[in-house]
């Protein structure tokens, strides 16, 4: 029998479980020495010792913590094939290379390699659902390619329809995109949907159409929000003026918008995905933690782009401590003052990189460990690692000290995906071989004095560098030049 045959139900034995069960901003319990068990695609039971049924499948928790999925709710998967091709780049460089030169070289065979090694990354590091911000479907060939292959991988996925080469009216109101809709759009609980697209901030409001759509389709918006130089406060007014700042509306970034537009998405049931390794290097904002505690917003947690940065949240949940401590010193500082105790704890940011991304996609089966609730869970423990104890606090463990190469085990929907630190049942030659042949095909497209301009780039003298989107003409001092 496969040790982990579909159907068989599996027990997490002794571990700290983080359930992440608890209010908002509440207490965070922490049940030590305790089980887990799972039957079907949902958790069963949680306590000590537990009676299991005949032929249970036991995975050894000990000296490990099991907590719910890490869901991250912004990443371009359909990038992954350039994993680290943007090392060096500022946001200016990403726009140039993506949006205004090289972007279109991407065939639907390169979305389906960057969505399939992205998928698999994110499970291998514990990530059991990604929002695919997949503004790279050119032609509804290219959206196929990029739901095959998340529905290929054995993980939780949301596909967030995008893209840059046309205008949010003109793509969400074509003919071709209904019918992927219709499809493709079919409920599946593995693949939800969204429709992702920026708003500019010019008062015509040329993307009226597309939320037009959206509210007809009865489908999340997902919006760039907050990135400087590109979309700002004006978008955001726009958006609630018109009455299409719905409540599970999610704003990425929302990085350099003022206290206005952060009233106005507190005030609308808006959610916020913090990119904190983003916005650190490539300059959307400060990384807004801070402001959007402020207002009351809930927080999720994002990786963007592995074009730049890694693809797992435990270096989300650092950074953004970093990113927010720091500034807490400095403005005490700058006053003369002393900050004497933390505002941002450990538990907070595991929340957010858990509960907090379940809440944003409207999934409140996901993101605890509770009785009833969907069996995505991820178990930390390496014992061949010196980091690995003592285990003190495990809130600070998760967020500080544990690394992608600590998942020991991951499980989607009752299925166990990771176990001993191996993926199972993905073919990571096969990947890589597809992988190879995109990297050959945009090498070759660019040719070799483009290619490796593009990791060093020089910036370009253009009119439009400053902001990609480029379907009206409207200007302004916070997106083009005047």
């Amino acid at each position: 029998m496969n040790e982990f045959e579909a159907g068989r139900p599996v027990v997490l034995r002794g571990g700290t479980v983080l359930p992440m069960d608890g209010p908002p901003g509440g207490a965070r319990r922490v049940l030590e020495r305790t089980d887990v068990l799972v039957v079907g695609d949902r958790i069963a039971a949680v306590g000590p010792e537990l009676d299991v049924p005949e032929g249970t499948a036991e995975i050894d928790a000990s000296g490990g913590i099991v907590m719910p999925g890490m869901i991250d709710t912004h990443r371009h998967m359909w990038q992954t094939a350039l994993r680290g091709y943007g090392a060096d780049w500022t946001l200016t460089q990403y726009f140039v290379w993506f949006y205004l030169e090289h972007g279109r070289l991407f065939r639907p065979e390169d979305v389906h390699a960057g969505n399939l090694l992205g998928a698999v990354e994110a499970l291998e590091a514990g990530v059991t659902t990604v929002v695919d911000w997949s503004h790279g479907l050119q032609t509804v060939e290219h959206a196929d390619a990029a739901a095959d292959a998340l529905q290929a991988a054995p993980g939780r996925y949301v596909l967030a329809y995008g893209n840059i080469q046309q205008p949010p009216a003109e793509w969400t109101t074509a003919p071709e995109f209904r019918d992927f809709v219709r499809r493709r759009v079919t409920g599946d609980d593995m693949l939800g949907f969204q429709i992702a697209f920026d708003v500019l901030g010019d008062p015509s409001f040329p993307e009226r159409p597309a939320f037009e759509v959206a509210r007809e389709l009865g489908v999340p918006v997902t919006t760039h929000a907050g990135v400087w130089g590109a979309t700002g406060d004006d978008g955001i007014r726009l958006m609630h003026d018109h009455g299409f700042m719905e409540p599970g509306t999610i704003y990425v970034h929302a990085a350099s918008l003022s206290a206005d537009s952060y009233h106005r998405i507190a005030a609308t049931g808006g959610f916020v995905s913090v990119s904190t390794e983003s916005e650190q290097s490539a300059g959307q904002g400060y990384p807004p933690t801070w402001a959007i505690r402020a207002h009351g917003i809930p927080v999720s947690l994002s990786m963007d782009t592995t074009v730049w940065w890694s693809g797992d949240l435990f270096s989300a949940m650092r950074s953004t401590l970093g990113a927010d401590r720091s500034r807490e010193h400095l403005e005490a500082h700058a006053k003369g003052e002393t900050v004497t105790h933390g505002a941002l704890r450990a538990d907070q940011v595991v929340e957010w990189a858990t509960r907090g991304g379940a809440r944003a996609l409207g999934r409140d089966d996901l993101g605890v460990v509770e009785a009833g609730k969907k069996a995505d869970l991820v178990l930390i423990k390496n014992d061949r690692s010196p980091v690995s104890f003592p285990l003190l606090n495990p809130y600070g463990h998760v967020a500080f000290q544990a690394q992608r190469g600590d998942v020991h085990t991951v499980l989607v929907d009752g299925r166990v995906v990771k176990h001993e630190h191996r993926l199972l049942g993905v073919d990571l030659a096969a990947i890589r071989a597809q992988v190879d042949r995109t990297v050959e095909h945009l090498r070759g497209a660019m040719g070799e004095e483009a290619w490796a301009k593009g990791m060093n780039p020089d910036i370009p003298t253009t009119e439009i560098l400053d902001n990609p989107y480029t379907y009206t003409d409207y200007r302004s001092d916070s997106t083009h030049r005047a």
